[in-house]
């Protein structure tokens, strides 16, 4: 099993990114995909200290944290086993590693998803 995140790069306040996460080694249908993120000094490489971004489920049903509704949206290419994640308006409390991870289920700690991908910095700064 692999995901693999990519898209991030320095952006200006208000700009935008498409995080993308390419899944191989498992049928992405039957998965939940999240991004999760950490922020710089939380603790990198502790798994409790990344929150959750957004998920969306097998039926393509999504949850987003507070901060990111209507700015991020999420969605996923079953047919090209990715998952996407549009960040638009872009703050610079968005900067952090981000990274997918996948479940059965939209979980909403990070200690709960059982597999995950290497992470792809987005940093938001003028």
């Amino acid at each position: 099993v692999q995901l693999q995140a990519s898209g991030g790069g320095l952006v200006q306040p208000g700009g935008s990114l498409r995080l993308s996460c390419v899944t191989s080694g498992f049928t992405l249908d039957y998965y939940s995909i999240s991004w999760f993120r950490q922020a710089p000094g939380k603790g990198q490489g502790v798994l409790s200290e990344r929150e959750t971004v957004a998920c969306i489920r097998q039926i393509g049903t999504t949850n987003y944290r507070e901060s990111v509704k209507g700015r991020f949206t999420i969605s996923r290419d079953n047919a090209e086993s990715t998952v996407y994640l549009q960040m638009n308006n872009l703050k610079p409390e968005d900067t952090a590693i981000y990274y997918c991870a996948a479940d059965l289920v939209c979980a909403p700690e990070a200690g709960a998803m059982t597999y995950w991908g290497k992470g792809t910095q987005v940093t938001v700064s003028s």
